[in-house]
């Protein structure tokens, strides 16, 4: 795929780069979602298992963030469920669920 999105696909994908969930990250770096709902640093490996989880289709893509081009990054394409936002924190809530559920592996 190109390093832009498509326009068959503009409406029902989104790009979602690991900053838009990321705790750590400012709204200035490029947070989209509230503090709340936010991961710490959330791996794009993570973000494709929590998509799939959804049934949301992902695709990664190696791109450079605008925000910080220099850094040779990666980004994951998924099908949109409601709003943009909505589906960033449906996706963050699952990566939440996700990192429980390896913790709780971890312990027993």
């Amino acid at each position: 795929m190109a390093p832009y999105m498509s326009r068959e696909y503009r409406g029902r994908r989104i790009v979602v780069w690991p900053v838009y969930i990321d705790s750590t990250a400012s709204r200035g770096e490029g947070r989209k979602i509230p503090l709340r709902d936010a991961v710490r640093k959330p791996r794009v490996e993570e973000i494709v298992e929590a998509a799939r989880r959804l049934g949301l289709n992902p695709e990664v893509e190696e791109a450079r963030y605008p925000r910080s081009w220099w850094e040779n990054t990666r980004r994951v394409i998924v099908d949109k469920m409601g709003s943009k936002l909505s589906t960033l924190k449906a996706l963050a809530a699952e990566l939440r669920k996700l990192r429980e559920e390896k913790r709780r592996l971890r312990q027993a």
